[in-house]
């Protein structure tokens, strides 16, 4: 058997946990045995952490397989997948591991299941180093969708930095296949909105001024358009510890949605954070792409599963971006290219990334 297994070389290109979560959900899905060797070989703290392995577990329970190597640490395993089925699964990575990272290994797996699926993720709902549920709900949930499936989320609890405790409930149904999605169409800027939050010990004070400081920033570049950051206090029996932060969303004509945030940290001046978030925000919009920074990669693997050619116009292509590229023609069928797009605004820095997906059909149904 072991003459088969797929080789994957953790610590290439971006050399994080995003390789493992690319592979492993494809060898779930494709019923490839893996390899992962050199595990996160480049970071400060080489090998599986708390969130990465309660990802691994959770693929390995969802699909009935083996998993060797699943230690806090380890640097290799080898994982063996079996049929995907439905039904209520949870991981809880017991620190303030992101659930949005959990939930980007298991989302494409459950799509092809036999049965629909209701996953709880417990860990960091807006943690650093990984989107905030915010950003999943308001910006990947509605563009994600186009590729022809929905998914429901809700969030009973979040937890902050360093003790986590939050828990994100995510249902879903299985489909047949996935359609591709063409995302070349920026369109103009028609609202600009999001929330600023505080839990815990802070005073809502704190949200007010990330939210003022925010809207402050933009108004330097958009005049012309209304602009509501909610400040919120999130609901003590609703959050565990303390955190604050931010997330502005930009919707366009055409129904694209970039966006901006930025967490608070102990010492950090709140104008600071909202400021943060502003700047991403503004940067994201210059470069005329139909998506941000944080969606470019997270499309990639649905693209690859989806039955014809998807589309999408982006910013410069980040390192996340081609390492998913890179893994996911490894070990699919699907080609991506990658070409400068060219623009009437030459001072624009926009690619178009195509992908002729695999087409995946779920034996299921």
């Amino acid at each position: 058997m072991d003459g088969d297994r797929v080789e994957i070389d953790g610590g290439i290109m971006e050399g994080g946990g995003q390789i493992l979560r690319v592979s492993t959900a494809l060898s779930c899905l494709l019923g490839l045995p893996l390899r992962v060797r050199r595990i996160r070989a480049g970071r400060s703290q080489p090998g599986l952490r708390p969130q990465h392995l309660s990802g691994l577990e959770m693929i390995r329970d969802l699909c009935d397989g083996k998993l060797n190597g699943g230690e806090i640490g380890s640097t290799e395993i080898t994982f063996t997948p079996g049929k995907i089925k439905g039904g209520t699964h949870i991981a809880d990575t017991k620190t303030a591991g992101s659930v949005c990272l959990l939930m980007q290994v298991a989302m494409p797996c459950v799509l092809f299941a036999a049965s629909p699926s209701e996953l709880h993720l417990k860990g960091g709902t807006n943690a650093e180093m990984a989107p905030q549920i915010d950003y999943t709900v308001m910006v990947f949930k509605p563009i994600v969708e186009k590729f022809n499936f929905t998914f429901n989320c809700d969030i009973k609890r979040r937890g902050y930095y360093p003790q986590g405790g939050g828990e994100v409930v995510l249902q879903m149904s299985p489909v047949k296949e996935l359609s591709p999605i063409n995302l070349t169409e920026r369109g103009t800027v028609t609202k600009i909105y999001g929330r600023a939050f505080v839990a815990g010990a802070l005073p809502i004070k704190l949200a007010k001024d990330m939210s003022a400081a925010a809207v402050r920033c933009i108004r330097r570049e958009i005049r012309d358009l209304y602009i509501n950051i909610q400040p919120v206090r999130e609901p003590d029996d609703q959050a565990v510890g303390t955190g604050s932060g931010i997330i502005i969303v930009a919707e366009t004509s055409t129904g694209c949605l970039l966006a901006g945030s930025s967490l608070g940290k102990r010492g950090k001046n709140a104008d600071k954070v909202g400021i943060e978030a502003a700047e991403m925000l503004l940067q994201n919009l210059k470069h005329g792409g139909t998506v941000d920074d944080s969606l470019q990669d997270q499309l990639i693997i649905f693209m690859a599963l989806a039955k014809g050619v998807s589309r999408v116009k982006s910013g410069p292509i980040t390192l996340h971006t081609q390492t998913a590229i890179h893994f996911a023609e490894q070990l699919t069928k699907a080609k991506f290219t990658v070409t400068k797009s060219e623009e009437e605004n030459p001072s624009n820095d926009t690619y178009i990334i195509e992908c002729q997906g695999m087409g995946l059909v779920n034996p299921n149904l």
